[in-house]
């Protein structure tokens, strides 16, 4: 399968033992992204009116401690928000709130076989929100991704309060936003509530990543064909 797109949380780009080129550059990407993630710019005025509280408080000013309590309950909401939507790439622990824009995932249908393109790859003719688009089925990919073209056609809004989403493309690695799609039907197979990152440097290239694939019973190659099979009970 094709790797050309691997979807990844962009908390911290950088680990201890990395050359010190790499953490620079990793930590470039973070404050690229600040402008564009709501989250990030929340989790940082938590932390400065923290600081503010706890300056307050040393100079024995009744407000501080309520300024660091704030802050806190700041923090452990975007915590919260943090890792409601991570969840959202696990089947296991994925949890439904509508009210901030996490509707339920769910993959039903029936057995729905792709052939091997001449390309060496397994592409679909699907739709999403019931705009047509080829997409490629790559189980290297952690999360789906859709081209902007195609994710304003099908009337996809990047999701309020979103984590940053990096990106690895051909161009290099991009920051995306994440959608939900209502609805992505191909073959027998119809998905609706799915996550998708609107993923600028694709091209005119669509994916059918993990968090979708892991919503099925499975999938083999027999002779050269792809067989996707849903969850028994979802037909």
């Amino acid at each position: 399968m094709s790797n050309a797109i691997h979807g990844k949380v962009n908390a911290h780009d950088y680990i201890g033992g990395m050359e010190l080129q790499t953490a620079f550059d990793g930590l470039a990407s973070v404050i690229r992204s600040i402008p564009r993630s709501e989250l990030l710019i929340a989790a940082i005025a938590a932390m400065l009116a923290g600081w503010i509280g706890a300056a307050l408080v040393r100079r024995r000013i009744a407000f501080g401690r309520a300024l660091n309590m704030l802050s806190s309950l700041a923090l452990g909401a975007i915590l919260v928000t943090v890792v409601l939507q991570l969840s959202r790439f696990d089947p296991r622990l994925d949890i439904a709130v509508p009210q901030l824009g996490l509707p339920e995932q769910s993959v039903a249908g029936g057995e729905t076989r792709v052939p091997l393109a001449p390309d060496g790859h397994y592409w679909v003719r699907a739709r999403i929100n019931g705009q047509r688009a080829n997409f490629l089925i790559d189980t290297g990919a952690t999360i789906s991704a859709v081209s902007p073209a195609v994710a304003q056609a099908a009337g996809l809004e990047p999701r309020r309060g979103g984590i940053p989403v990096q990106i690895k493309t051909a161009n290099g690695a991009v920051t995306a936003k994440i959608a939900a799609a209502d609805r992505i039907a191909f073959g027998n197979i119809a998905a609706e509530g799915i996550d998708v990152v609107i993923a600028p440097g694709l091209g005119e290239t669509n994916i059918i990543g993990m968090n979708l694939l892991s919503r099925l019973e499975g999938w083999r190659v027999e002779k050269g064909v792809l067989i996707l099979t849903p969850a028994k009970g979802q037909n």
